[in-house]
């Protein structure tokens, strides 16, 4: 009872002091800073309302920091002010600037919207039809120099998650005044990013959908795609297994819901890495970048991963004279924006305190106050890492790091999994996947969400007990194995159907003795939990060629080479490590028929068969080395 008792009194305080601070930077910001609301025309002339806080102290210039987003700068009104402003409370009381736009065709900004606008390279003012966000960005910056008084000359900008894309899309050709970027969970490319992953679609944001599929008629206030949420929405779903489940194929999600959704009728008619998808990826344009760029990112971000980690490398690759910086924590999706919560936890796994206030205060509120107020040069390292084994920051001087050692792990017999010895290669392992019962993505039964996020640490104990998964792990560790940098697995494999995918999953094993949490209910057990790490699909067709798709020709042994995302987590003495592999994953990512069909999106309910999938033991999972493997775009290399 006196646990109890703590627990809530805890919860309590965590709460009341988060209301208290929003009430406190309410009332800061109405006696600190006047707001004005304008519409600034872009060169085609298109107007993107922007809203602009700024300081009533008039004894000193301020730079700006803008964030321009799809998600609407509400509140809407001179007189009606936000709650916070800027990316932590610390840089609102420094005092800046903050300049916040609707992006074109997004609420009371004029145009036409449209997802991951193509980048058109040059940024020739002269060119009043060339518009994208990287010349929206320089007419935005360029129009606030002329016209707010009051400011140093200095330009950044900052967002999360899509209006992370949009500060990412800013980079290429810049404006001179634009000192300082920090892309923020930034979609990168939505094969790879959020809808997709390695080209499976993630059936979990269908219900997401129409926030990105429809047009506005004209500048509102007012969300106009909420009768379209509302087929999806109407009514509480409490299980979303069986809810998609029972759904079937995807072509009864055209014919049900998104018929009338530009977005979804785009993804459905490009199911390969075609044109219409790799004139959006940002990566090929973030050349000769000249500015500070900190991009920052979660381990357990389950919609952002690639981006953050491909945007830091893409740019340490093409532009030597950019200051450029990785900061990685143990968040999921822009946790770390959050305000003061004592204890950081994802899901079931406590991390440490104040983990956010340390990142917004010694970290991101350095960064911007010395690029763009001339403060003192904080001497941050290249990459900030946070190792989510070890539970402790890590400074390198390049990502992926140089100083430790790479590691690869070989399959065997009766489930062995070995570091750095191989083991059987003759072995075969084997399992039949039946796409009528496929692998729940989480331990829980869990409604319709958005976008599910907790699953990214969570316990794979129950995966690990399913005929069609298979598993493998090491003898309890006698010391410390500390794995870091890049991913790739290359699989040896074979199947009695035509296409599969295949998910690799990194698991953290905790001793039977580990103590339980406080801030998990009782019936969370840590002794023994399977602690996802890392975690990927590949959809098989794609494994030569993201833009040609092939079938797999029946019981031929064939090689699927794909990356994971970079990890840091040190596996203590004590634990084990844990391989697991299987071919559905659902609802997260949709079913694949394995019946090749050209379009998956188009397949109906027979081209759904059983298969026995085999993984053999040549296959083997390398982690870490100093060499970048490049982008998803060269799964081979």
């Amino acid at each position: 009872m006196k646990q109890t008792l703590s627990t809530f009194l805890l919860f309590f305080l965590l709460v009341t002091g988060s209301l208290f601070a929003q009430v406190a930077d309410s009332t800061y910001i109405k006696e600190n800073y006047d707001k004005m609301e304008v519409q600034i025309p872009m060169r085609d002339g298109v107007k993107l309302f922007t809203s602009i806080y700024i300081p009533k102290d008039k004894s000193k210039a301020y730079p700006f920091l803008m964030q321009r987003t799809c998600y609407s700068v509400a509140p809407y009104g001179e007189s009606n002010y936000k709650t916070s402003l800027g990316p932590s409370s610390y840089l609102m009381r420094d005092g800046y600037i903050f300049v916040y736009q609707d992006v074109r065709g997004r609420w009371m900004s004029e145009g036409e919207f449209t997802n991951m606008t193509p980048n058109i390279p040059g940024n020739d003012v002269n060119n009043k039809m060339a518009v994208d966000e990287s010349s929206d960005t320089f007419d935005t910056i360029e129009w606030l120099l002329e016209n707010i008084a009051g400011h140093n000359g200095r330009v950044g900008q900052w967002g999360i998650s899509y209006p992370g894309f949009y500060t990412a899309a800013g980079l290429p050709d810049a404006h001179p005044a634009l000192k300082a970027s920090s892309p923020q969970a930034p979609i990168a490319d939505f094969f790879f990013d959020d809808f997709h992953h390695n080209g499976a679609f993630l059936q979990s944001y269908t219900a997401a959908m129409p926030v990105f599929g429809y047009q506005h008629d004209g500048p509102t206030s007012s969300p106009w795609y909420m009768d379209k949420l509302a087929r999806f929405m109407s009514q509480p779903i409490s299980d979303g297994y069986d809810f998609n489940l029972r759904l079937g194929p995807l072509k009864n999600i055209t014919e049900k819901y998104h018929y009338d959704n530009f977005f979804w009728q785009e993804i459905t008619e490009h199911p390969n890495y075609d044109e219409f998808w790799q004139k959006r990826a940002i990566l090929p344009h973030l050349n000769d970048i000249d500015h500070a760029v900190m991009t920052v990112g979660g381990w357990f971000d389950a919609e952002d991963l690639y981006g953050p980690l491909n945007i830091y490398k893409t740019i340490e690759r093409t532009s030597p004279s950019a200051e450029n910086m990785l900061v990685m924590g143990p968040w999921a999706h822009g946790q770390w924006s959050r305000s003061e919560t004592g204890q950081t936890t994802h899901g079931h796994i406590y991390f440490g305190d104040s983990i956010n206030t340390f990142y917004q205060k010694e970290v991101e509120r350095r960064f911007f106050n010395h690029h763009l107020k001339g403060g003192d040069n904080p001497k941050l390292p290249e990459a900030l890492m946070y190792d989510t084994g070890k539970k402790e920051w890590r400074e390198f001087d390049a990502w992926p790091p140089k100083e430790i050692e790479p590691a690869k792990l070989y399959f065997g017999e009766r489930g062995q999994l070995s570091v750095n010895k191989p083991l059987d290669e003759e072995a075969v392992f084997e399992y039949i996947s039946d796409p009528d019962k496929p692998v729940q993505y989480t331990s829980n039964t869990e409604s319709l969400v958005f976008t599910p996020r907790l699953f990214m640490s969570d316990d794979q104990r129950e995966a690990g007990r399913r005929p069609d998964v298979l598993t493998f792990e090491t003898e309890v560790l006698a010391e410390d194995v500390t794995l870091a940098g890049e991913i790739m697995a290359r699989l040896k494999v074979s199947m009695t159907g035509t296409d599969a995918d295949f998910i690799v999953k990194l698991i953290d094993v905790y001793p039977q003795d580990h103590p339980n949490y406080d801030h998990n209910p009782k019936n969370v057990i840590m002794g023994g939990y399977q602690q996802l790490v890392r975690s990927e699909v590949m959809r098989g067709r794609f494994r030569n060629s993201f833009e040609n798709p092939e079938p797999f020709e029946p019981n031929k042994p064939t090689d699927v080479d794909f990356r994971l995302q970079d990890l840091l987590h040190t596996f203590k003495k004590g634990h084990r490590i844990m391989i697991q592999i299987h071919s559905t994953w659902f609802p997260y990512i949709d079913r694949n028929p394995q019946k090749y069909v050209d379009n998956i999106y188009e397949a109906s309910e027979e081209d759904f068969i059983k298969s026995t999938i085999r993984v053999y033991g040549s296959s083997v999972i390398e982690i870490g080395g100093n060499q970048i493997l490049g982008t998803q775009l060269e799964p081979k290399k």
